[in-house]
């Protein structure tokens, strides 16, 4: 019986994708758009849960909780501030503990459990205001403690499930091609556009047809579709977890900068070298062949490279690989950007809580 030939290596992902259990993955098995596929449709469902929510609450705080417009306004914006912070707990947790896959799924249980309290929360009459036909607001009784507890906290649980899905399920995707293959690689710029797609056609949908069933049928089947929908992204995501590849947990990003730029601090008085093979890398030759990365000959940031020189001390403190000194450039170039939308979204909230106090909303 003839014996089978091996696999050749470029048959395997060489980005360092592996499966679930830590074995490295064939390409034709796992990854690329028919794990990708997965993903996408899940964002769709996962936006029109999300918007089918956060379009119209302000309106259910005013009308239905009975808070005053200023009031419900802060609230709103303090719980969407609350929803774009939590990722970064969410990404931390992934890159350094339980990896991107486990971080999702166990988010999306916290992020389901939240909205079902909250559908259950304007669906129950005990866990909200009684109906009131007065024409003043202000004279219907408000909502309790109780329902305001329980409404509040089912939204800042589904802030915490969020924090664990948004910042890794777009990077799910992107690890499904691997960069080392020119073709993947051109498929993940694709990826991205249906992945955009996929945002719009979900938000769409919630703030036309969502928006209009909580104003004009209720409020029950208007919270009660968008948890169906969370449920029926989390089922499609999960049916793909036999195609999906997977990076294994790499530690803090946040640490390895504060490693590249004390380690550059420490060695200030050390001179750039003119040939980047004399900076430390596990295997430059290899990584630049393949085009991993660039060696970044800007004045922008060269101060850092200094953090890869070789000077004797093999302490991660002391000398940083080229790749990590290359991402620590990448990560502070982005903080402008950062920063810069500060601004306009303090503005934002600030022009829409004034509107809205002065009655024009």
């Amino acid at each position: 019986m003839a014996e089978e030939a091996p696999l050749a290596l470029d048959e395997y992902t060489q980005d360092g994708t592996v499966d679930l259990r830590g074995n490295p993955v064939l390409r034709s098995k796992r990854g690329g758009w028919t794990a990708c596929w997965f993903v996408v449709v899940y964002e769709v469902f996962e936006r029109m849960a999300y918007y089918g929510i956060s379009s119209n609450m302000i309106i259910y705080l005013t009308e239905k909780l009975r808070q005053g417009t200023v009031t419900s306004a802060n609230n709103v914006t303090n719980w969407a501030g609350t929803i774009w912070m939590t990722p970064i707990l969410g990404a931390y947790v992934a890159d350094a503990h339980l990896g991107r896959y486990w971080t999702f799924v166990i988010a999306s249980i916290i992020y389901i459990s939240g909205m079902s309290l909250l559908t259950l929360s304007v669906s129950v009459s005990s866990l909200k205001p009684p109906r009131c036909l007065e024409a003043d607001l202000e004279n219907c009784k408000k909502a309790s403690t109780l329902q305001l507890a329980v409404f509040y906290g089912s939204l800042y649980t589904l802030a915490v499930g969020t924090g664990g899905t948004k910042p890794n399920i777009s990077t799910i995707g992107a690890d499904q091609f691997d960069d080392f293959d020119p073709k993947e690689k051109a498929h993940k710029l694709s990826f991205f556009n249906w992945w955009m797609f996929s945002i719009f056609i979900g938000t769409l949908f919630a703030n036309t047809v969502l928006v209009y069933i909580q104003d004009n049928v209720g409020w029950s089947l208007g919270y009660g579709l968008p948890t169906t929908g969370l449920a029926i992204s989390i089922v499609i995501f999960l049916a793909g977890t036999p195609f999906y590849r997977h990076k294994v947990p790499s530690g803090s990003p946040l640490t390895r900068m504060a490693k590249v730029i004390v380690a550059a601090i420490r060695k200030s008085h050390v001179s750039v070298p003119n040939d980047p093979k004399e900076l430390y890398e596990l295997d430059l030759e290899e990584y630049t062949r393949k085009g991993k990365f660039r060696i970044d000959s800007t004045p922008t940031l060269r101060f850092l490279t200094k953090a890869s020189v070789k000077t004797g001390s093999t302490s991660a403190w002391m000398l940083c690989s080229v790749t990590q000194v290359e991402e620590t450039k990448q990560m502070l170039r982005m903080i402008p950007i950062l920063v810069a939308t500060f601004v306009p979204s303090t503005m934002g909230a600030q022009i829409n809580t004034l509107f809205i106090k002065q009655g024009i909303l």
